[in-house]
């Protein structure tokens, strides 16, 4: 997968705005916020600019790269580690990426159940002998519901400052859209795949004849895999070598999410104290000020506290009170903020994964803080 600088910079003929490289991967993107898969595999992923754009995809749980040059991931695959904020706020959906050094010529399980696959700027990098076993890899053994595969419009060159035979180096060859097609055509048939074609990277008005710079194959399988195609021939050795993994923090995870409900508890537990406090000051200076009218019992009026929380004091079990140096907050009350609500979703669960962890009353029926400004967190 090239960044070639014939395509990010002024050629003198012509300039991609953004460049042709981001325009690939915008490409994808657009693509995984149509189909919304759940497992990506990116082949020739090399300095893994691509996953490290569709690990902030929501719908994925799963981002594979392989590529033939180790050292090139290595360099960069610590753009794909978890960041601090992952950890202070963990995702709800769980995230895995790993990186693996081989060849798309092979075959290795770790690749299988992929529901898509890219080859962005790959198969032009391929010798003789690897393409011819490439759609078998890809298409028979993976099988992924799309395949997505970008290649060099060989018609465009001519457009290209400084191309005289390929666009970089390393490439073995270059396709014209016909000699494209017929290939993806005919891998779509003995695979029963369907394809479209379609590209990035628009050329001159007045040249539009030549296609896009960059032609793209999209493959869509037209039968779901069986239980039996799906476990005829597939090999279990292990050829290629994992050089990465990272799982991300995820409110899966039963740590993450008691952590993330402890936190929320406590702040909510908070916000009812201060303002609860805050009125019960008003009132102390309201007496003070009229003692004729005093309250006997404490009902805090609607605009004391948030809208959410005005809603909950209606029920008098839902009540925040005062009771010496004590504020007591029904766990009622605390569920009840959405929030809460939807980490926990039962109020079961709420009381169990706060258990011993935030301090309660006698009865464990209300949070207890202290009316003192310190840290209640045990």
């Amino acid at each position: 997968m090239d960044k070639d600088l014939q395509e990010e910079q002024s050629t003198g003929i012509i300039k991609f705005t953004p460049p042709l490289y981001k325009q690939r991967y915008y490409f994808i993107k657009d693509l995984v916020g149509k189909y919304r898969p759940k497992k990506v595999a990116d082949l020739g992923c090399a300095d893994c600019t691509l996953l490290w754009m569709l690990k902030f995809c929501s719908c994925i749980e799963v981002l594979a790269g392989l590529d033939i040059c180790a050292s090139v991931m290595k360099e960069n695959m610590h753009r794909l580690s978890p960041l601090p904020g992952d950890y202070l706020q963990p995702a709800e959906r769980s995230l895995t990426v790993t990186l693996h050094h081989g060849s798309v010529a092979h075959k290795d399980p770790c690749m299988l159940g992929f529901d898509l696959v890219t080859c962005i700027e790959l198969i032009e990098h391929l010798e003789e002998s690897e393409l011819k076993k490439f759609p078998e890899v890809v298409f028979g053994f993976m099988a992924p519901s799309i395949v997505v595969i970008s290649t060099p419009n060989s018609e465009f060159n001519p457009l290209l400052q400084g191309v005289t035979l390929f666009r970089h180096p390393d490439h073995k060859f270059e396709w014209s859209r016909l000699q494209f097609q017929s290939w993806a055509l005919e891998t779509a048939r003995c695979y029963d795949y369907s394809v479209e074609f379609t590209g990035v990277g628009h050329p001159p008005t007045e040249m539009k004849n030549v296609g896009f710079c960059t032609q793209i194959g999209v493959f869509v399988r037209k039968y779901p895999q069986t239980s039996e195609s799906a476990q005829s021939e597939k090999p279990t050795e292990t050829v290629y070598k994992m050089v990465f993994k990272a799982v991300y923090p995820s409110l899966k995870d039963e740590k993450y999410l008691q952590n993330a409900v402890i936190s929320e508890v406590i702040f909510t537990a908070q916000i009812i104290k201060r303002n609860l406090l805050n009125h019960l000051m008003s009132e102390h200076e309201e007496y003070n000020d009229d003692p004729t009218e005093r309250k006997s019992k404490f009902h805090p009026p609607m605009n004391a506290f948030s809208e959410d929380l005005g809603k909950l004091v209606v029920e008098k079990s839902m009540v925040p009170f005062v009771d010496g140096n004590m504020v007591y907050i029904p766990l009622t009350a605390i569920f009840s903020f959405p929030k809460v609500n939807q980490l926990c979703g039962t109020f079961e669960k709420l009381c169990k994964l706060i258990a011993g962890k935030v301090t309660l009353s006698s009865d464990g029926s209300a949070v207890m803080l202290n009316t003192e400004h310190k840290n209640e967190e045990n």
